[in-house]
């Protein structure tokens, strides 16, 4: 590399070094669009919690079967896997030098 960009990879010895080697960039600050972002997704928080707390209370005298339960347990246990198992994939595959 020559040119300005040549400097840009070398370290205050003069020595090049990688991309994995170079110091983090300092944090930028949000800017405006960032904190409407935010405000955006806590509204959609704030909405998510009120309509499970009025779906829960609107169900408070419907009975659960014991085959209904047997059956939440069971999409609970599978959902809590298939996430495991999909994590495990993305640690191996970054392990494995397959990312990119």
């Amino acid at each position: 590399m020559r040119g300005p960009a040549a400097n840009l990879w070398r370290s205050p010895a003069g020595l090049k070094i990688g991309a994995m080697d170079a110091p983090p960039p300092a944090p930028k600050k949000l800017g405006p669009a960032g904190w409407i972002a935010i405000a955006v997704l806590a509204g959609f928080l704030a909405w998510a919690v009120w309509y499970a707390v009025h779906a829960w209370n609107a169900l408070a005298g419907v009975g659960i079967s014991t085959a209904g339960w047997v059956m939440m347990g069971f999409g609970i246990v599978f959902t809590i896997a298939v996430g495991a198992g999909l994590m495990a994939l993305v640690f191996y595959s970054s392990r494995k030098g397959k990312d990119f």
